[in-house]
């Protein structure tokens, strides 16, 4: 499908020419082959093999609610006590991740007040640490290991 800047793993695809799927090991099933979901898949891959995050405290497709307006945030990390700490938002490689898409996923950070904002098309990673006392954030020039968060 795409080359991207993570490290590949054999996927699992199914479905047809016509309607390609993937496994989604977090929803246990297999789901629509979109540019977004083949970022997806091997971003978790990565978080999961290289950078040590728990798969059981991984969830897809969170669907949220502000209103009467229901939402999805792409990826959501728990912690332990399954307190929502990290958003991940992903988009297609070919689509430039800009301040409206970091606009994104700061709506979905108003509900779950996560520690860590990430966004990825495969290609680039941004990753920032809220920082509430003084309202700011950073900017980091890596996605953290597990234990660093």
């Amino acid at each position: 499908m795409y080359s991207l800047n993570l490290p590949s793993y054999a996927i699992k695809v199914g479905g047809t020419k016509a309607r390609p799927t993937v496994f989604d090991p977090l929803r246990g099933k297999y789901v629509a082959l979109t540019p977004e979901e083949w970022v997806r898949q091997h971003f978790v891959h990565f978080l999961v093999h290289h950078k040590g995050y728990p798969q059981l405290l991984m969830a897809n497709e969170v669907a949220l609610n502000i209103g009467d307006k229901s939402l999805r945030a792409d990826s959501v990390l728990y912690d332990r006590e399954l307190k929502p700490r990290m958003i991940i938002e992903y988009k297609a490689p070919t689509i430039t991740l800009t301040q409206k898409v970091f606009d994104q996923i700061t709506v979905y950070n108003m509900l779950l007040h996560v520690d860590y904002l990430v966004v990825s098309n495969g290609l680039q990673h941004i990753c920032c640490k809220m920082n509430y006392e003084d309202n700011s954030y950073t900017f980091l020039s890596h996605i953290p290991h597990y234990t660093e968060i």
